[in-house]
């Protein structure tokens, strides 16, 4: 039996010195290891040696199990180190090659005009407010001296998806969601930039989906001045230190009295050419003193608090900043187009 288990692991050892692949390992693992392999056969005839033997013929059976179990543990380890090599040698990069350039986007050019707005009315005190784009008709209209029937309405072609559900047409909502939060007792100054919708036909100026940024500041004595200055800075910080502003008198359901402000045009300096149409002025926002109603409605004393209240398109700022001559370029996705406005 010595004889027998010398051979076994003479012939165990030249086969695993033979195999070339992991598969061939294993059927070796099993041809003298595995539980009907030929160290097993031989090792169940131990029970015709005497006792003396038994001792002397397990101790050879552990030393061949060991070491053919030794051999295949090598020589697999040894068949992972080439495969690896092999892997290596056939992915290795070569560092010396030129990169391949890598697109990198950046900010829409309206995300842009949006957080240039908010980083100008934060630097004078305002906070940045939210509300939903599914709002009711109350907060929409009614709650800005807008009642039912108004003929008002008519300007804002609204999106209902019921009665009293509807896609807000402009973000005044959030002020007036605002003023019943501080329940007429805190001044404060607000702006709330977001989408708003309206059913208008799309075209170079118009779209169904626009941006809208109002802004709202409520305290005690604020006056028709503190507008004109507030929105003078705002000018001059869009589009330039030379920039002229005028306040047109105008007509809005919730400010009283309402202007429309124009700018000087930067084309022409104000002499008149085709871009303003021989104006030397262009329209870019509306504004006015908050309405003693919309502010009553709110909780607020009108004897007592006054405020002033503006909105503006991002869209047509950045029409006019950039010479943009088509709304729906920001909406396209159109690549070329906005490249143009990357700022890296």
């Amino acid at each position: 039996m010595k004889e027998q288990l010398e051979a076994i692991q003479a012939e165990a050892l030249e086969k695993v010195e033979q195999a070339k692949n992991p598969k061939e390992l294993q059927e070796i693992r099993v041809t003298y290891l595995g539980k009907k392999g030929s160290l097993t056969k031989v090792l169940k005839g131990m029970g015709k040696l005497s006792k003396e033997e038994r001792p002397v013929v397990g101790q050879i059976a552990n030393v061949v199990r060991d070491a053919i179990a030794k051999a295949l543990d090598d020589k697999s380890e040894m068949l992972e180190q080439i495969a690896l090599e092999k892997q290596l040698e056939s992915e290795a990069i070569d560092v010396t090659l030129p990169g391949r350039p890598v697109n990198v986007g950046g900010p829409h050019l309206l995300t842009s005009i949006v957080e240039e707005i908010e980083d100008l009315f934060i630097g004078m005190g305002y906070e940045v407010r939210e509300g939903p784009e599914v709002e009711t008709d109350y907060y929409n209209f009614e709650a800005l001296n807008l009642p039912k029937n108004h003929p008002a309405r008519d300007m804002q072609d609204t999106f209902y998806i019921t009665n009293e559900l509807l896609m807000r047409t402009h973000t005044s909502p959030v002020q007036a969601r605002t003023m019943q939060e501080y329940k007429g007792e805190k001044p404060f100054k607000m702006i709330c930039p977001g989408k708003v919708y309206r059913r208008d036909t799309d075209d170079a100026t118009h779209s169904h989906q626009f941006t809208q940024i109002e802004g709202l500041y409520v305290d005690k004595n604020v006056r028709m001045s503190d507008l004109k200055g507030t929105l003078d800075k705002f000018a001059k910080k869009m589009f330039g230190e030379e920039r002229e502003i005028r306040l047109r008198p105008s007509f809005f359901p919730f400010t009283e009295p309402s202007v429309e402000m124009d700018i000087s045009c930067k084309v022409c300096q104000g002499a008149g050419c085709s871009v303003c149409k021989g104006t030397g002025w262009i329209e870019i926002l509306g504004g006015g003193m908050v309405h003693p109603k919309v502010l009553s409605m709110a909780g607020y004393n009108p004897e007592v608090y006054s405020g002033f209240a503006f909105g503006m398109g991002p869209e047509r700022i950045a029409m006019l900043k950039y010479g943009v001559n088509d709304i729906r370029g920001f909406y396209l996705n159109d690549k070329r187009f906005l490249k143009q406005y990357h700022k890296a």
